[in-house]
């Protein structure tokens, strides 16, 4: 019985005869010779049907295969410098695990909303697969990144009692007849992990009822979010811009043949070198000024202006002291300026608008009590928050980084519904 092998690892296999198992990416047919394009999650291999080398059922059979068929198949392997791995397989022998029925998704021109109907399928295509390729290095490259810096992977709840960026994008759930709510970020947990560990950061889904349609928005999305006592907002700036450098370094080493294939060109993310510009609130407000985007002090940026903010960089920009009224309640204010808050936003490049958010929290009792009341919310749901504050406050900052953001960005992608398997978004819960 010949050895079974992946599709990755068959140039170790040149000259022997082996088995591979997958699915039947394409086919066609010339005279003799039936051409299999054979897909195994590792890679695709052409698998060459040769009338005279295989019995005739065999033949028959490789010659009425449909698209997406699962199929064992046997052959020699051999070197080809024209097939895009440098290897094809002569068949021996084919056998026909599941046919196919007819494939609803062709190589013809589909709506995005057919393809999104059909995602549990789209996943197969090459594109696709490439991305989750990406994800997966992403999601490797920050785990590894703060594992191997000392930091303590601390798992968020999912369920929480209130609000942590704003009452407006919760998503309400019924607790056993009490309220709860799924969770918008980990944050405030990972500040009481932060004070009991040091440094420390969680990586799980997060839930925001926002009812946009942008292309850079989902209903649940995944975030990295690391949080550390004693650092300030300098400090929290220096961690971001030395993550995503590292990220960013990872994916190309990693997957730069996946980049090329989704036609991404490198040379733009190999430019994502230290340092990055930081720039204040106030030098943003000049500069869209100037590029004839005025904005209104004490306004946020919606994507229009972090695009042209960022469209002046080659790689990505730290915008830092946004005025404290468009922060969340527990953004420690600028003791320089107290209409500031010492907050971060960084956005890359190309459009892709703001990747990472963040900064240094309030740690004094007094003046976060009086955060949470001006923001019209529960100090009783906060009372394990500001005990925090009773015992043994420091100064602590840390940030949050979206997962499809980054992919979206990493791979040139136009919306984030491409990045993740299977997207939520304002009107989409299935499949």
């Amino acid at each position: 019985m010949a050895p079974v092998t992946t599709i990755a690892e068959i140039g170790r296999h040149a000259g022997a005869v082996v088995t591979l198992r997958g699915w039947l990416r394409g086919r066609r047919s010339s005279g003799k010779l039936v051409f299999l394009q054979v897909r195994d999650g590792t890679g695709t291999l052409q698998c060459t049907v040769f009338r005279p080398d295989v019995p005739a059922a065999v033949f028959e059979a490789a010659s009425h295969l449909g698209q997406e068929s699962s199929l064992s198949v046997t052959g020699e392997v051999r070197p080809d410098p024209r097939a895009p791995g440098g290897y094809e397989m002569a068949v021996r022998d084919v056998e026909v695990v599941s046919q196919a029925a007819e494939y609803p998704i062709s190589p013809k021109e589909h709506g995005t909303a057919f393809l999104l109907d059909h995602r549990h399928l789209w996943l197969r295509s090459r594109r696709q697969n490439a991305i989750l390729r990406v994800r997966s290095s992403v999601v490797r490259a920050c785990r590894e990144y703060f594992d191997d810096r000392g930091f303590t992977l601390v798992d968020a709840p999912i369920f929480t009692p209130a609000a942590c960026e704003g009452t407006t994008t919760l998503f309400a759930v019924d607790y056993f007849g009490e309220p709860a709510y799924l969770t918008q970020s980990g944050q405030l947990y990972l500040e009481a992990a932060a004070l009991a560990l040091g440094k420390v950061y969680c990586f799980g889904p997060t839930f925001r009822a926002e009812k946009s349609k942008t292309r850079r928005h989902l209903t649940e999305f995944w975030m990295v979010e690391p949080e550390v006592a004693w650092m300030d907002l300098q400090g929290d700036m220096d961690l971001a811009e030395d993550f995503l450098v590292e990220v960013v370094g990872r994916v190309l080493r990693e997957r730069r043949a996946e980049i090329e294939a989704l036609e991404r060109d490198p040379g733009a993310l190999e430019r994502v070198k230290k340092p990055f510009p930081r720039i204040t609130y106030d030098e943003a407000l000049v500069r869209l000024r100037d590029a004839g985007k005025p904005v209104e002090w004490g306004d946020d940026f919606g994507g229009d202006e972090e695009t042209v903010l960022a469209s002046q960089f080659d790689r990505p920009v730290l915008v830092h002291r946004y005025p404290a009224q468009v922060k969340a309640f527990y953004m420690k204010g600028d003791p320089e300026d107290p209409r500031l808050a010492l907050c971060v936003d960084v956005l890359a490049p190309e459009g892709y608008g703001e990747i990472i958010g963040g900064g240094q929290r309030e740690d004094d009792l007094a003046t976060l009590q009086r955060r949470i009341a001006e923001h019209g919310l529960p100090e009783a749901a906060f009372s394990w928050y500001l005990d925090l504050r009773r015992y043994g406050s420091v100064p602590h900052a840390g940030f949050g980084m979206g997962i499809e953001r980054m992919v979206a960005w990493l791979c040139g992608l136009h919306h984030v519904r491409e990045t993740i398997p299977f997207p939520r978004m304002l009107e989409r819960l299935t499949p």
